[in-house]
């Protein structure tokens, strides 16, 4: 049963920041040799791909609106990865993969969701410290579950569901607020005819 924490919680990290999800289960597995960390992940040549991307990613996700081209492209990669870490799990331990698989994908697809509409909300703010903020925010909590995970997966499971559930309902929030700020601003810029006013 823990394999279903397992699969969520590295799903909605995967989701959030997928390489370093890698990188630090391939380091905790190298170091402290976890026997729920398949061994593929502390393989040099992952580590040092995932270290890579890490770098790129630490970089681009602090620039207003290069980071929201990132998470464009990263849609498809994120979930990817965390689908790919429910198999590699459920495998190692002779679990159903599909399955696990699923659960892993798509915690990291929703948590993506979040973070990508979050992203775009913030990128309203005319400084980049926001960014830099959220983005730094968001590194420390995978880092967080990740290390949660390895000592209780239940309780990683309970806070990345937590989580998941406040970010949507943080995106819905910040989704009305960027709408009545538009209502606003346009009814600013129409004259008393509705026209907008030169």
């Amino acid at each position: 049963m823990n394999l279903v924490a397992i699969a969520f919680s590295t799903g909605w990290a995967s989701g959030v920041n997928a390489y370093l999800v890698v990188l630090t289960l391939g380091l905790a597995d190298r170091l402290g040799g976890f026997e729920q960390i398949p061994d593929q992940l502390a393989r040099r040549d992952v580590l040092v791909a995932a270290g890579l991307l890490f770098a790129i990613e630490l970089v681009v996700d602090k620039i207003p609106y290069l980071d929201s081209t990132w998470d464009v492209v990263s849609t498809v990669l994120r979930p990817t990865v965390g689908a790919a870490l429910g198999v590699l799990m459920a495998g190692d331990a002779g679990a159903s993969e599909a399955v696990y698989g699923t659960i892993s994908g798509g915690s990291a697809l929703a948590s993506h969701l979040v973070k990508a509409g979050t992203r775009l909300a913030v990128n309203a703010s005319p400084e980049p410290f926001t960014n830099i903020g959220v983005s730094v925010g968001e590194d420390v909590t995978v880092l967080g579950v990740v290390a949660l995970l390895l000592a209780n997966p239940w309780l990683a499971f309970t806070l990345t569901a937590v989580l998941l559930v406040a970010g949507i309902a943080m995106l819905v929030l910040l989704a009305r607020l960027v709408r009545r700020g538009r209502a606003r601003w346009r009814r600013r810029r129409s004259g008393p005819s509705g026209t907008v006013s030169p």
